[in-house]
């Protein structure tokens, strides 16, 4: 089960979603789901569509944290023990390019069909501006994000006809 917290503000909806650690690992190769620590969704959602920014905590569950340590130091693999910004992207009812397909039918963010695209290079910024400004930094990152990634599609459309 997840945590979630929203807000309403004017024509948006901010909603913190915390996505809980995990060890779902099995010896059995069909039923390793493997591990994950901690994730924070901030997501902004307006009228045309919505979009979010992913970070991956590094926080794992307690036993897992521990054993990372430990290979962290002595072996040479991706330990995700830091931080990370993981995507920044758009949740949108229509698609934006052509050929783009939906990823849902019934899309947790924006109801119905659900064309999503997302970048974990641009997340960087985002993730800058919660270092450095806490979250108000990602909703405004958020807010300027929802507004080229929706005002361009109309422009596009209009120019078009």
């Amino acid at each position: 089960m997840t945590e979630t917290d929203t807000t309403r503000l004017d024509d948006f909806e901010r909603t913190v979603i915390f996505l809980p650690a995990f060890d779902k690992r099995d010896s059995d190769p069909s039923k390793n789901y493997g591990i994950h620590g901690v994730g924070v969704r901030f997501v902004l959602k307006g009228p045309e569509g919505a979009v979010q920014f992913l970070l991956f905590t590094g926080w794992h569950l307690p036993h897992v944290q521990e054993e990372l340590v430990g290979k962290c130091h002595t072996e040479h693999h991706f330990c995700s023990l830091k931080p990370m910004p993981a995507d920044l992207g758009y949740h949108s009812p229509t698609p934006h390019y052509e050929g783009q397909e939906p990823i849902s039918d019934d899309c947790e963010f924006i109801g119905g069909p659900c064309y999503y695209d997302g970048s974990t290079l641009n997340a960087e910024p985002v993730f800058n501006r919660l270092l450095a400004e806490g979250d108000a930094g990602v909703w405004d990152e958020l807010e300027a994000f929802y507004h080229s990634t929706f005002e361009v599609k109309e422009e596009v459309a209009d120019h078009a006809l």
